[in-house]
């Protein structure tokens, strides 16, 4: 059984076209800059990497242009569209109303589009991604797996917030968290290498990548994490704020006469580290200009290492303790000095990094000292199989 897998971004598309039998990955690729006639796509076939350049003004060219590679002679990977069984689609929130991995229908769509505002960035762009594969791929199963609905085990005095209760009752008001994929996949995957079950286990898990958060997994589900209402809450980010002082939005919104959804945007796109250290909002160049000694950089970087450190240990507190510590994500997996930097900050829990082990990038490994009271991983995550997995599940 072979399934696509889609993340659609605003203007872009990422995917993978994996062969559930062996769980092989047979073609994936990113379709950039949609919505412009300078789109293109940089598609990956085994060894080889081809990058095509081809106008796609909405996502239906895009996901059009993309399925006819899987089927290009020069490099094809099926002989037709009919022998991919399902899709399977990244989604973000749900709210209250969807508490597991769906099939995909207009309620759901419907759904989707009521939480539009709480995932403004998100959602919209599902949405495209859903009703463009209609208009592509009319009839195929698809299965909706959203970065939600993983936190919907979170017990209510860590999700409720410190408002009038009738905000929660009207309007859902409340931390859902998201990366929820993600978490699912390497707290299984941790598992599986430690040959354990779940259950019994204490994990904290930092997601980190241009979005970045923190989750406490207790025997496999979640318990608390660090994004809220929406994806902007928690740590600081590359270009969004983290958690705020909420005075501090109003404060800036009455003097600079701007409106919500003026607001909303800096609160999302011009702020984070990026915004602290007036540099490119891309993380590798921020932690370059820090290790250079700019000061507005380093700043940045430690915040954001003090802030992921402090979570950590507020999680402790949840758990009443930490079996392990994984890091995941673009910057988990590949900022060698990010990591031991917050480790450096969890020794008085006992948390002893070994630095050799500590000098990898993208690598499934144990980067803890022998005698570390927490042990401390690097595992890859792995998304786009984790929604493979669930998209199996429903359709099978």
């Amino acid at each position: 059984m072979k399934i696509l897998v889609l993340n659609c971004g605003s203007s872009s598309l990422k995917y993978q076209l994996i062969d559930m039998d062996s769980e092989e990955v047979m073609a994936s690729g990113k379709y950039e800059r949609i919505g412009e006639e300078e789109a293109f796509i940089t598609h990956k076939v085994k060894e080889q990497k081809i990058e095509i350049k081809n106008p796609a003004y909405n996502h239906s060219q895009a996901i059009e242009f993309t399925l006819k590679q899987l089927t290009n002679p020069e490099y094809k990977v099926i002989d037709s569209l009919d022998e991919i069984s399902a899709i399977g689609h990244r989604l973000a929130h749900g709210g209250e109303k969807i508490t597991e991995s769906v099939i995909i229908d207009e309620n759901i769509v419907g759904i989707l589009k009521e939480c539009t505002d709480l995932a403004p960035l998100h959602n919209p762009a599902f949405i495209l991604g859903i009703e463009a594969c209609k208009e592509v791929m009319p009839g195929k199963k698809m299965v909706g797996v959203f970065d939600s609905t993983f936190h919907q085990t979170m017990p209510k005095d860590k999700f409720i917030y410190s408002i009038p209760y009738e905000y929660y009752k009207k309007y859902g008001v409340r931390k859902y968290g998201f990366h929820g994929t993600s978490y699912m996949y390497v707290s299984k995957r941790l598992a599986e290498i430690e040959n354990i079950p779940l259950d019994g286990t204490k994990i904290v898990v930092c997601h980190l990548g241009q979005g970045a958060s923190v989750c406490a997994i207790e025997n496999g589900k979640s318990v608390d994490t660090t994004m809220g209402l929406t994806p902007v809450g928690g740590l600081p980010m590359v270009t969004r704020s983290g958690d705020l002082d909420p005075s501090v939005v109003t404060y800036i919104m009455k003097k600079e006469n701007l409106t919500p959804t003026q607001m909303e945007d800096i609160l999302n796109k011009k702020s984070g580290l990026s915004a602290m250290s007036n540099l490119a909002p891309d993380f590798r160049e921020i932690e370059n200009k820090a290790s250079e000694g700019d000061e507005d950089a380093k700043l940045a970087v430690e915040k954001f290492n003090y802030s992921i450190a402090s979570y950590v240990a507020k999680y402790a507190v949840a758990m009443d303790g930490i079996d392990y510590l994984v890091f995941t994500g673009g910057i988990g997996e590949n900022q060698i000095n990010i990591r031991k930097d917050i480790c450096k900050k969890l020794e008085f829990m006992g948390v002893l990094l070994d630095e050799d082990s500590n000098n990898i990038r993208g690598e499934e490994k144990v980067i803890s000292k022998p005698d570390s009271k927490i042990k401390v991983y690097v595992i890859p995550t792995n998304e786009e199989l984790m929604i493979a997995r669930e998209t199996l599940r429903l359709t099978k």
